[in-house]
């Protein structure tokens, strides 16, 4: 059981580690193997209000859903070695890739899921501080980093929210989601003339 617990711990630390350090630090430069996070996934989750579209793709597309799961994946496998010697610990290793991809994805498609199962990582993407609330599956290594930065339920959140609310209604019935954007009109050579 010792072993278990000191994987989940591990494993959480690791993805404070990795999200902080990697995809971001490295990530924000575009020439970097990491900036798929920030210049895919952040990108698409500001913009849409959380969903990331490259969740609903097939994982065989080339994507930032893929590039994670790639990554996932390589952790799991670089671990395994370590499974004769600590099989509790490492199984706590698979068990958390698993649950962080499992609930990374679901969280991207459901972003109302988000806000009540996972607000730290709500908070990540849709707060004023996207350097803070590095964990998705738990908030552990915030607490114990000190970077966990509350978004979801303030009164900072209710003024954005009811931001996004009205400036969608000012747009109209064609564009519904708080977060949606019209088409750019020059970028599709749509013009009065051939419409």
């Amino acid at each position: 059981m010792l072993g278990f617990v000191t994987g989940l711990l591990y494993s959480n630390a690791g993805e404070w580690f990795i999200h902080r350090y990697l995809l971001h630090d490295r990530g924000r430069k575009k020439d970097s193997l990491w900036s798929f996070h920030w210049h895919e996934h952040h990108r698409e989750s500001r913009k849409n209000g959380f969903v990331d579209e490259h969740y609903k793709r097939p994982l065989w597309r080339w994507n930032s859903q893929s590039k994670e799961a790639l990554g996932i994946l390589g952790l799991g496998v670089l671990h395994a070695p370590l499974f004769p010697l600590a099989p509790t610990f490492t199984a706590a290793v698979w068990f958390s890739a698993f649950h962080y991809y499992r609930v990374h994805k679901k969280s991207h498609l459901d972003p109302e899921w988000a806000r009540r199962h996972l607000p730290w990582h709500y908070d990540h993407h849709m707060g004023q501080n996207q350097n803070a609330n590095w964990c998705v599956s738990w908030p552990w290594f915030d607490y114990i980093m000190g970077t966990r930065e509350p978004y979801t339920g303030t009164e900072r959140e209710r003024r954005d929210r009811s931001r996004r609310v009205r400036k969608a209604s000012e747009q109209g019935p064609f564009f519904p989601a708080p977060m949606h954007r019209p088409p750019n009109v020059a970028a599709t050579g749509l013009t009065s003339d051939n419409c």
